[in-house]
């Protein structure tokens, strides 16, 4: 609607469910930016306190409040990216005059750098090359298990939904809905041991029941595609080449939990995934996939998609609710658990794509198959996002339980030629660094890495060969945090502002001794008192970084 009015654009949304978000975008994609005009015509039309909106607004990264903010070029000047050449892009983009911006890290570690304008993806290693481009396919399945997520996504055609039903989609959903019962999916559920994929790791038959069997209305199913922790872009490959596995895996836990409704929240990084997700949507509920009685089935189950706008902070399930529900993303206070008081305060099932996109696969093929496709006692298959210093960067499902060392020589080649690998992270940057040291010994599964000091997480790991300063790594890891830190709780605020300042390469006038004191001070203080996971977390990159590597942290402060 690119010539509505404002009182259009209003009437369009304001009756819409969570219509905040995308009233926003219809603005800022008719106006090219958000201005003070638009703000007021929200404010009156959704009854929300000018003052409030502008808060909202300016909290997000990707609103632009300056005539063509939203053409202007934003590139990508996350970690990996940062070692593809980001900054000297950024750069280049500047001195020709264009009024370019840096971005954190935006899912394409696999293919840098990114660089978006308006509603287009380019990618290319310098400004000269820049060009559209598709999101990475995953490369043949080079394991000897069997895949679950990935089985059909190579297949030309998948993400239509004529290619999706000819590889047996919505097989899973017509079972359901014919001969099953909420109480026979969350079973099945439950007895394979899926657990949450976003890197909480809570069990979802467990989450699903209590959804279930809480007696408040309407309930809600809610996917977390705010991919947003540095080095992960697995979400988006099930997003630009599976849709309809999320949408099936949705409406089926719709059922389960007897939602009537659903909401995608998408990271506005994706811009070319929310088209597609738009279109696919359409296109089921004419296929009467999706809407009012359901193949027939009496049951109804509406789903819709939200664009985010830049906030890392929005990966985080209260944030991303308040997101939702229009409110400043600050993350809630626990308990209450969306559980029972989540979209609306009603109850609601949060769950990520990758958890969500594994329920037709278990529905079709039975919870001892998701079971037996990992190694050992570890039940089910992992994503993971391989990025950095390694010759095959890119989306992998590995059986859990996996020893790294097969993922990333085995499998990804190995690093660099003549190069060897000095760092992994694990969990994007959450996780923190593991040394070379304890390679030979790890395996992909949370009982192992935890027993190292991190977590498998979302499963995002980056590569760092021996060429690089972990010092600079970890500041720029911290800078990152510090950037995305809500500003909510004190701890995490300040808290990584100084940790970052510790790890800057300038002088700081401390001992290697008091520098240590201070550092561990306030990560202890941060893990022990900060409001949600961003800011227990962050240490991790500290004290990994003394862990495994001392003599960098002393050369560094001794300066």
């Amino acid at each position: 609607m690119a010539d509505a009015t404002n009182e259009e654009l209003i009437e369009q949304w304001k009756n819409q469910p969570a219509p905040l978000l995308p009233l926003l975008h219809a603005f800022h994609d008719r106006d090219g930016f958000l201005s003070d005009d638009a703000l007021r015509a929200v404010s009156d039309g959704l009854k929300t306190p000018l003052a409030d909106l502008y808060g909202t607004v300016t909290f997000y990264h990707h609103f632009s409040r300056t005539p063509g903010g939203l053409e202007a070029p934003r590139v990508c000047t996350g970690n990996i990216c940062c070692m593809r050449g980001g900054n000297e892009i950024l750069e280049t983009l500047k001195s020709q005059g264009q009024a370019a911006t840096e971005m954190p890290c935006s899912g394409r570690c696999d293919e840098p750098v990114p660089v978006l304008t308006g509603h287009t993806t380019l990618a290319g290693t310098s400004a000269d090359n820049l060009k559209p481009t598709p999101s990475p396919l995953p490369a043949p399945y080079p394991g000897e298990n069997e895949e679950c997520l990935f089985s059909n996504i190579r297949k030309e055609g998948h993400n239509t939904l004529e290619g999706y039903q000819a590889n047996g989609g919505f097989s899973a959903l017509t079972k359901t809905l014919s001969n099953a019962t909420p109480e026979d999916v969350i079973e099945t559920i439950t007895a394979s041991k899926l657990a949450g994929r976003g890197g909480a790791g809570f069990p979802t038959g467990i989450k699903w029941n209590a959804v279930a069997e809480c007696d408040r209305h309407p309930k809600s199913i809610v996917c977390n595609a705010d991919e947003g922790e540095p080095g992960c872009f697995k979400d988006r490959t099930l997003m630009d080449y599976d849709p309809y596995a999320l949408i099936e895996g949705m409406i089926i836990a719709g059922f389960a939990t007897g939602a009537p409704r659903g909401f995608i929240y998408l990271r506005y990084e994706y811009p070319e995934t929310n088209a597609l997700l738009e279109r696919c949507l359409a296109e089921a509920l004419e296929a009467g996939l999706l809407g009012n009685n359901i193949q027939d089935s009496g049951f109804t189950f509406h789903l819709y998609v939200r664009r985010g706008a830049g906030a890392y902070i929005c990966g985080e399930e209260g944030s991303l609710l308040n997101s939702l529900e229009g409110k400043h993303p600050f993350p809630r206070n626990k308990p209450p658990f969306p559980v029972t008081h989540g979209f609306e305060d009603k109850p609601t099932a949060v769950n990520n794509v990758e958890t969500l996109c594994a329920v037709p696969h278990i529905i079709n093929r039975g919870a001892e198959w998701y079971q037996s496709l990992g190694l050992g006692e570890h039940p089910g298959t992992k994503l993971i996002s391989l990025s950095g210093d390694i010759k095959r960067p890119g989306n992998y499902e590995i059986p859990i339980g996996l020893p790294l060392k097969t993922l990333l020589y085995d499998w990804a080649g190995g690093p660099l030629e003549g190069r060897s690998v000095q760092a992994v992270t694990m969990a994007g940057l959450s996780g923190g660094f593991l040394g070379h040291q304890i390679l030979d010994d790890l395996t992909l599964d949370d009982p192992c890495i935890r027993s190292h000091g991190s977590f498998l997480g979302a499963g995002g790991i980056m590569v760092f060969d021996d060429t690089r300063d972990m010092v600079k790594a970890a500041h720029d890891a911290m800078a990152f945090f510090a950037h995305e830190s809500c500003g909510k709780c004190f701890p995490c605020r300040i808290g990584t502002q100084r940790l970052t300042e510790r790890l800057n390469s300038e002088p700081n006038n401390l001992s290697h001794e008091a520098w240590t004191e201070e550092v561990n001070d306030i990560g202890e203080a941060m893990k022990a008192t900060s409001a949600c996971g961003l800011g227990m977390a962050a240490p991790n990159v500290t004290e990994s970084l003394q862990k495994y590597f001392p003599d960098q942290v002393e050369a560094s402060t001794n300066n």
